[in-house]
């Protein structure tokens, strides 16, 4: 199977409301595979919310109540994984015979990490969690490690990806090139024109099909409370989309879409990646591995790890009776 259709959701979600989001994301599961599409990629942060225009109630040495406040609701919105919305998620994509990619807000202990799950009808399921959050975001998520560069093989081709930002990491990406990324998920909450160019420019270097989905969400789909600092209108759009699914010679598919909901879908056919890489092969012929080399550490680094010494067996002695 080389053919298959690839579909782009781009919705507004509920943000703080696991369950909500869930639901809503069941329902778009549902629409997605209702277009005949077998892998469907979901924004940055569907479930669980993309916080702009929020500080949390931070500056260089000062926190606000309002602001852990925040933090506090962004926690409760977020999920653990696994748990009880992911298998929700996997059972639809096990009904409705797809597979998906959707960005979360994941909650590990008192940290929240920026994952994207990837669902199988099968039930299998990875995960990858950002390993760079951009600019403010770290004020909110922890950093992932190695571990989590994930690449799932389906019966249509090895799906990965990067989340927003993580697409302005070359060596990241050399990394999943290597890994032999064919159908690119590129979750992401930038929604600005420029992204185009870069959802462009990684088709073309991974010679692989890229996957661009972004929440489109205005004033009004947040709280009443939502003390952004993005002046806004309630029907004003806070994000655009721009959502986009592009071939590996740059070609768009599909898209732009902007200020609407909607599900973009293309049929690709990943053979056509064969003859792609005739002039350009980012960690083939093009490497230059004479010149140019990385390293990748794919270690689970754990803040604390317990280590048990292995009791000592007694030693048995003997007495030499010839002595």
């Amino acid at each position: 199977m080389t053919k298959v259709k690839v579909a782009a959701v781009q919705a507004a979600t509920v943000p703080f409301d696991a369950a909500a989001a869930t639901a809503r994301t069941v329902d778009l599961i549902a629409e997605a595979a209702s277009t005949g599409a077998s892998l469907a990629v979901f924004p940055e942060a569907f479930i669980g919310g993309y916080p702009k225009g929020l500080d949390f109630g931070c500056s260089i040495g000062r926190r606000t109540p309002e602001g852990r406040a925040d933090f506090a609701r962004y926690v409760r919105g977020a999920i653990t994984v696994p748990g009880p919305e992911t298998e929700t998620l996997s059972a639809a994509c096990a009904r409705h015979g797809i597979h998906a990619v959707v960005g979360v807000i994941e909650r590990d202990g008192g940290t929240l990490y920026c994952t994207v799950l990837y669902l199988s009808p099968d039930g299998q399921m990875g995960k990858h969690r950002k390993v760079m959050p951009t600019g403010s975001e770290r004020l909110v998520w922890g950093f992932g490690d190695g571990s989590t560069l994930t690449v799932m093989d389906t019966p249509f081709g090895r799906v990965g990806g990067a989340i927003c930002w993580e697409h302005y990491m070359p060596l990241m990406r050399a990394a999943y090139y290597a890994k032999g990324v064919q159908l690119w998920a590129a979750p992401t909450a930038d929604d600005r024109e420029s992204w185009i160019a870069t959802m462009r420019h990684v088709a073309m270097e991974g010679r692989c099909f890229v996957i661009g989905a972004c929440q489109v969400m205005r004033r009004s789909d947040f709280p009443e409370d939502y003390a952004s600092r993005i002046d806004a209108g309630p029907d004003e759009w806070m994000m655009h989309g721009r959502s986009v699914i592009v071939g590996p010679l740059g070609e768009i598919l599909a898209g732009p879409l902007v200020d609407a909901e909607g599900i973009l879908t293309a049929e690709v056919d990943v053979e056509d990646l064969v003859g792609a890489k005739l002039d350009f092969d980012p960690v083939g012929h093009y490497a230059r591995p004479d010149l140019f080399s990385m390293r990748v550490d794919e270690t689970p680094r754990a803040s604390v790890a317990t280590v048990r010494e292995a009791a000592v067996p007694e030693r048995n002695e003997t007495v030499d009776e010839a002595a």
